[in-house]
């Protein structure tokens, strides 16, 4: 049976600026942002969940993908969180103008956030992005860019391997590298200089991804531009914890293993990391 996850008891009656703030993603990828965030955010509480039992969602349907975030969500606003990250482009993709029309709680994706940066940093406004093949196939990220200049050229493309290699833990392996060089080349011949990183798994491979573009080609990265964001809409909301004497603690929540879960996590994800539990949905 999974574990009941142990989490911070809130004492006021309603959400307030000490609510934690509530981040999931299908596997550890979203751990990515949860690591700008705290960099941004230390103060704050987090509570992560990872949907590991039902990872990938960028190969599931948009009608799977809106039914998990769904719970997802339902799950963290159980928690009391102030509000929700989608810390996955997919979901992001195809899920957040019904969580947003669903629940009553600030929910933030990554989506306009990397749209945003791209166009900023583009300079010849030959813009390439790489995600699932869901979220190329939601064009959401053409639309975003497109509705803010509609002179830029989008140069997509879905990289199907990348997160199941992530979550495998080859994050330096030469068989990811020779993944990334058959997945990039074609794009850098089209001349793009810059590069949206359209999954939160993949800024765990920018490494892999800087050798293989170059260092002419800007990396944007969904992680870190998320985190801005959400830091720029909570301070807009007055809903910004203020400095205290402790950072604040992340609660890693899973629907799967969680030793496996921990073994990834601890390779990248520093500061006050609870003990990850094991936790059903629905």
């Amino acid at each position: 049976m999974p574990n009941k996850p142990f989490i911070r008891a809130i004492s006021e009656p309603e959400i307030s600026v000490r609510s934690p703030i509530g981040i999931f993603d299908s596997g550890i990828g979203g751990l990515t942002v949860v690591q700008e965030l705290h960099k941004v955010l230390p103060y704050e509480d987090m509570i992560y969940l990872g949907d590991t039992a039902r990872v990938p969602y960028g190969t599931k349907s948009p009608e799977t993908v809106v039914r998990f975030a769904c719970e997802d969500t339902q799950f963290l606003i159980e928690r009391r969180v102030k509000a929700v990250v989608v810390a996955c482009n997919t979901a992001s993709a195809w899920a957040l103008p019904v969580l947003e029309q669903r629940f009553q709680i600030p929910v933030f994706g990554v989506i306009i956030p990397g749209a945003r940066a791209a166009l900023a940093r583009s300079k010849n406004l030959r813009i390439g992005v790489i995600g699932t093949n869901a979220t190329i196939k939601s064009q959401a990220y053409n639309r975003e860019i497109l509705a803010r200049n509609d002179q830029a050229q989008i140069f997509v493309r879905p990289c199907p391997l990348l997160v199941p290699l992530v979550e495998e833990g080859w994050t330096s392996h030469s068989v990811t590298l020779s993944v990334i060089h058959e997945y990039l080349e074609p794009m850098l011949r089209r001349n793009i200089d810059t590069l949206v990183l359209g999954c939160t798994h993949y800024p765990l491979l920018k490494k892999l991804i800087r050798s293989v573009a170059g260092k002419n080609v800007t990396l944007v990265d969904s992680a870190e531009t998320c985190a801005r964001y959400v830091l720029e809409r909570l301070g807009h909301l007055n809903l910004l914890r203020g400095p205290r004497k402790y950072e604040g603690k992340i609660y890693p929540c899973v629907t799967d293993d969680t030793e496996r879960f921990e073994e990834l996590a601890a390779k990248f994800l520093k500061g006050n990391l609870e003990p990850a539990v094991r936790v059903q949905l629905g």
